[in-house]
Formats: C-alpha cells, sequence, structure tokens
C-alpha cells in the first residue's frame, strides 16, 4: 500500500505574530540609527561646501588685491539706477563674483523658479523652507539663501549699526590684510530658514533667508550632535567649525546688529575719535 507524503504543517498565526514583532522591534532598533546617519552626512556636506566656499573665497582674493567681494547683492536692489557707492557694490555681491571660482554660474543668472536647491553648493543639504505663510517674501518663487555672509564685514551706509555705534560706516570691501584675529571672523554661516527661530530662537524674522547677507540673529540651529542642534560656520582663516550658538549672553533678545568691538563679527575695531 501506497503512503502519502506527510503535508508540513502550516505556520500558526503566533508564530506569524511573533515574526512580524521581531521585524517592527529591528525597524525600530535600525531607523534612528539611519536617520541619524542621515543627519550626519547632511552636516558633513554642509561643511565640506562651506570649506569649498573658503577656498573660492581665497581664490577672489588673491585675484582682487586682497579684497573679499560685497556681502550683499542684487537681492538687496529694487531694479532702480543705484545712486551710491555701497549701491554699486551690490552688483558685486559674493553670490554673483565667486561662484565662478566653483564653476557655477552666478546667483542672478538664475531665472525666478529655477534658483538653486538643497543639491546645489548655494544651499545647506539640512535646510528646510517653512510653510510659506510665515515669509514676508516668496522664497519658492524668489529663491533663498540657506548661507548668509557676515554683514559686519563690510558694514557701510546701506547696513544697520549699533545704536551705540558712533564710528560711522565700514568700507563696502573688506582688504583681507586687515582682519584682526581670521580664527574667530565669522565669515559665512548656516542662515535661518525658519521664520518662527530668528533672534536665536527668541523673536520671528520674516525675512528668513531673502538675503544673502546678515547677522546674528540669523544664525541657524538645524544640525544635530547627540540631542543638540547647532549650524556650522567658516571662519577668516577658513576652517569651519559647528556651533550650539553663537547669540551671547549679553545680548538683548531683539539685538539687529552687535556691537563694534566685537572681533566674533567685525574684522578690525575702529575707535571714535
Amino acid at each position: 500500500m501506497q503512503t502519502l507524503p506527510r503535508r508540513r504543517p502550516a505556520f500558526m498565526l503566533v508564530e506569524i505574530l511573533i515574526v512580524l514583532g521581531i521585524i517592527a522591534l529591528l525597524i525600530g532598533v535600525l531607523l534612528p540609527s539611519l536617520s541619524q546617519a542621515r543627519s550626519l552626512a547632511k552636516q558633513v556636506l554642509c561643511q565640506t561646501r562651506l570649506r569649498q566656499w573658503g577656498l573660492a573665497f581665497e581664490l577672489y582674493a588673491a585675484e582682487n588685491r586682497g579684497y573679499y567681494p560685497h556681502i550683499d547683492g542684487l537681492d538687496r536692489q529694487d531694479g532702480s539706477i543705484p545712486r551710491r557707492s555701497a549701491d554699486i557694490a551690490d552688483y558685486y555681491g559674493w553670490v554673483d563674483v565667486v561662484p565662478r571660482y566653483l564653476n557655477e554660474k552666478p546667483w542672478r543668472n538664475f531665472p525666478p523658479l529655477q534658483h538653486p536647491g538643497l543639491e546645489n553648493i548655494f544651499q545647506c543639504p539640512a535646510a528646510i523652507l517653512a510653510p510659506s505663510a510665515e515669509y514676508g517674501y516668496n522664497p519658492r518663487r524668489n529663491g533663498y539663501f540657506s548661507y548668509a555672509m557676515n554683514s559686519c564685514l563690510e558694514l557701510d551706509e546701506n547696513c544697520w549699526h549699533n545704536p551705540t555705534d558712533n564710528i560711522g560706516p565700514m568700507p563696502s570691501f573688506l582688504k583681507t590684510s586687515l582682519i584682526r584675529v581670521p580664527g574667530r571672523l565669522t565669515v559665512l554661516f548656516d542662515q535661518l530658514l525658519d521664520p518662527r527661530f530668528g533672534y536665536n530662537g527668541q523673536r520671528r524674522e520674516r525675512s528668513a533667508g531673502q538675503h544673502c547677507g546678515s547677522y546674528p540673529k540669523a544664525f541657524s540651529s538645524r544640525h544635530r550632535r547627540g540631542s543638540v542642534l547647532g549650524g556650522s560656520i567658516l571662519f577668516g582663516d577658513y576652517h569651519v567649525e559647528w556651533r550650539k550658538s553663537i547669540w551671547k549672553p549679553a545680548w538683548p533678545p531683539d539685538l539687529e546688529v552687535p556691537p563694534r568691538d566685537d572681533l566674533d563679527w567685525y574684522p578690525y575695531v575702529m575707535r571714535s575719535n
């Protein structure tokens, strides 16, 4: 008599649930690690891009008698004929004259709705736009800057000044040989894109990301180290650091511009007569 082969018993529901539970547990363990790895990769790429900008700034200065480009670009212009030398300086903003050293075209050559995104060296890869209603301009149409040049480097007559500043405007172009402490001096930094967290998280800043030059109020803490958020800074000696914050304890929550004797923000100290 021929015997039929015995059928293998099917998985029981309990066994299937156990397997699914193990898979869910593994996913729960691995996902935070993957998220941290992605965050770290973006932080490394951000700092790499800032170092590349630093090299480009150095090359620009070498070809222009030791001068840096202007902090502001045509984002500060309204299309009218420039009347002052500070207005003309905006035509030589860093986002327009430095990119060629990185094989990129000037910012002004990008049409509306086609400005560089996160894949481009113009932007920090971890930058995220807030909802459009938060802004006082249209970043998705007109473009935005997730890196800003330190406006205090060339605090000319078009720039805001600290209320205690009675010294007067600085030249529109900085000669690098005048920098007192290059290793302390902020040149480029991660710029705020979420208006809700301006002024070190203390006040709204509806122009967040609108301009390529700005002040400490626009510093962005978007790179995580452990449980702490911070931002990246390119300094005057072209090294890059992560900092938790650049806001100083003595500063009021509505500070627009640092005092003139701060060598973290100003290239040199000018004295009043």
